[in-house]
């Protein structure tokens, strides 16, 4: 099916939140969603569907993942997240905003990769806390709830994405308000 525009952008915000955490889950669940018929990608996005796509995903996704909990390597791969995952978070929200004329589905993509450098400042911000505090030791856990936290919100973005858009402002706030408490 193809997405009603305001489900496209929903889509699209989760995605791209997503993406803020982890680079290659959000394709992945994409990919799967595509390949079931949840949602129709454009023909210029169709190869994530492509059993090569889904294999490389699926491999770049675990190699992400346990990355991500081994101290020091967390930090570099944060380092390349600061460029992989804006860009990962426009292609993300571009697979689903490709059915916009354009230059509106680009357009709207660009300005949703800022939102996945957003994510992707405050997780190195709260990493870099949490390595300071713990000497790392908690790193691994932190990074198993952001596993937890870009899943369910790419998973989200695909099935209900209106719900994921409310998910998302209630963990902006509660951030927020936590912020105001510390200071």
């Amino acid at each position: 099916m193809h997405l009603h525009p305001w489900w496209a952008i929903g889509a699209g915000i989760a995605l791209s939140a997503a993406c803020g955490l982890r680079a290659f889950l959000p394709f992945l669940v994409l990919g799967i969603a595509s390949r079931t018929g949840l949602i129709t990608l454009g023909h210029g996005v169709g190869w994530l569907s492509s059993d090569t796509a889904l294999i490389a995903l699926g491999v770049a996704t675990v190699l992400e993942l346990a990355t991500d909990k081994i101290p020091v390597l967390d930090h570099g791969l944060d380092a390349i997240g600061f460029v992989l995952r804006p860009a990962a978070a426009w292609l993300a929200s571009y697979a689903l905003l490709v059915h916009w004329p354009a230059p509106w589905g680009q357009g709207v993509a660009l300005v949703l990769a800022l939102l996945a450098l957003a994510i992707q400042g405050a997780k190195a911000k709260v990493r870099l806390g949490s390595s300071a505090l713990t000497l790392g030791t908690a790193n691994p856990l932190v990074s198993v709830i952001e596993d937890a936290l870009s899943l369910v919100m790419a998973v989200a973005g695909v099935l209900v994405p209106l719900a994921a858009i409310a998910a998302l402002l209630v963990f902006i706030v509660a951030i927020q308000l936590r912020r105001a408490r510390i200071a």
